[in-house]
């Protein structure tokens, strides 16, 4: 459940790209959510991935998934917290720093779209099969887990909503200084062109 999830959030926050100066305040907001629901994922997938390989009889039922996706699940995991952490050292790095992240957050984000387009339509099919028997109650009785899964949602969401809130008033002085920028700018109320790509999240 987590995944779809996910996929929602990465899917809104992919619509926020496509007019990134306007829609900069949405998309840090989205990319602050994202922080916990991908540790939550990054977490279960750990569990699982343990309990497999620890000999579970349950999990090893299940088996492994194709290994394609085993080798990918590594740059996926990298890439995806390098995308976010990048999009959230551009909030507070000092000015005269954010060409610097800015590029690392660009090309890691280029990185990060192809292998994550592999790993989503790898997993397209499990995802639409299996999320939806979290929510429907006539399945939900019979799904060891849903509501655990459903409340660890609610409440990396409410973390990310808080996170958001902690960094919010970081966007206008961001928006202000903008990459390339001279220190202080933000300060003296510069009206420098805002930045053409994303902070938090992903990038063009």
């Amino acid at each position: 459940m987590a995944g779809a999830f996910l996929l929602v959030l990465l899917a809104a926050e992919g619509l926020t790209i496509l007019r990134v100066r306007s829609l900069l305040t949405p998309h840090v907001v989205i990319g602050m959510v994202l922080v916990p629901v991908v540790l939550l994922k990054i977490g279960s997938t750990t569990w699982r991935f343990a309990r497999y390989y620890l000999g579970d009889p349950e999990y090893r039922r299940k088996g492994p998934p194709p290994l394609l996706l085993r080798l990918l699940s590594p740059f996926v995991v990298l890439l995806t917290v390098v995308v976010l952490g990048t999009g959230i050292a551009l909030l507070f790095s000092p000015t005269a720093g954010h060409s610097q992240w800015l590029f690392l957050h660009k090309v890691t984000f280029v990185l990060w779209f192809g292998v994550m387009t592999l790993h989503v339509l790898g997993h397209l099919l499990d995802t639409a099969r299996l999320a939806p028997r979290d929510f429907y109650w006539r399945t939900r009785a019979q799904v060891h887990g849903a509501s655990v899964r459903q409340w660890l949602i609610v409440g990396a969401v409410v973390v990310g909503g808080i996170l958001a809130l902690a960094v919010a008033p970081k966007i206008g002085p961001w928006r202000a200084a903008g990459p390339g920028s001279p220190p202080g700018a933000a300060q003296h109320g510069s009206s420098a062109t805002p930045p053409s790509s994303p902070t938090v999240g992903s990038s063009r």
